[in-house]
């Protein structure tokens, strides 16, 4: 294995470890079925016939299963490899998938969070309050799952 990135598995070769990081993106995986599940559950008391289904229940759950698996333990690539091209020594700057998949995390959390609220309070979004909490769910999401993607291929080619 290339010692230019930073893997878990360059880090500790030892197979609890491994095991540890299998549990923990489980737990992950769990939590964004459980943000999925709230959202859609509130998006579900609204009087919109599309949210009620049991196929859009199912969609959220595993949207946000794979989200959350992907989207918040990315392996990152070695300062050198993000720094500006050109420097005479390397000068890092943000990491685009970072922040990508920090944002989404954002915006998942705070839909999930303001549905939660909203089935506690026995208050149901209405209309556009629907849309807002289902659009920030959406983006989130979709934000996650995109760096997850993103970051594993840039490591992957980085490796290979």
């Amino acid at each position: 294995m290339s010692t230019e990135t930073d893997t878990r598995r360059s880090e500790n070769p030892f197979p609890i470890s491994r095991i540890a990081h299998v549990v923990e993106r489980t737990g992950l995986a769990m939590s964004g079925a459980i943000c999925g599940t709230f959202v859609a559950a509130c998006l579900a008391r609204g009087n919109m016939e599309t949210f009620a289904s049991t196929g859009f229940l199912a969609s959220m759950v595993v949207v946000g299963m794979i989200g959350f698996y992907l989207g918040i333990d990315i392996p990152r690539l070695r300062a050198a490899h993000i720094a500006r091209p050109g420097a005479k020594r390397p000068i890092p700057q943000w990491d685009t998938v970072e922040l990508l998949s920090a944002t989404g995390t954002f915006l998942a959390a705070v839909a999930a969070l303001v549905s939660v609220c909203a089935i506690v309070l026995d208050e149901s979004p209405q209309g556009l309050g629907q849309y807002v909490i289902g659009s920030w769910w959406l983006l989130g999401v979709t934000m996650q799952i995109g760096a997850g993607a993103i970051g594993r291929l840039r490591v992957a080619k980085a490796v290979g």
